[in-house]
């Protein structure tokens, strides 16, 4: 249920997820690599796929897929946390902001949602 409330809230949240993937991509192949390329290609997997699983509900503007994606970011928030204390500044320092960009986001999406479907119930 798309409604024109959301649709800037959508945005910011698709930047927010592409920002952490990126970072992810970033960090997995060229700050910190692993010895072989397939084992890059495979944790690089298992790190997005939190994010990427719930994303073609949050392109339909699915109440349950957007509070996933909400939930989802709290991990790459916890993640920047662990690498700011790994003085790792600016790194660390941008993922917390995209992740908690990313769940203030989604969560008034949901809220949105919500309130649309509270209206049309009653």
């Amino acid at each position: 249920m798309k409604t024109p409330h959301i649709q800037g809230w959508l945005f910011l949240c698709f930047v927010c997820l592409g920002s952490l993937v990126a970072m992810t991509g970033l960090r997995q192949f060229f700050m910190e690599p692993l010895d072989e390329q397939t084992s890059n290609y495979i944790w690089f997997a298992v790190q997005t796929l939190p994010l990427l699983v719930p994303l073609p509900g949050l392109l339909l503007g699915s109440l349950r897929a957007t509070f996933a994606i909400c939930i989802m970011s709290n991990l790459y928030f916890i993640h920047g946390v662990l690498a700011l204390f790994e003085n790792k500044l600016v790194y660390g320092s941008l993922e917390i902001v995209f992740a908690l960009s990313l769940c203030v986001f989604s969560a008034i999406i949901v809220r949105k949602i919500r309130e649309a479907q509270a209206q049309t119930q009653t």
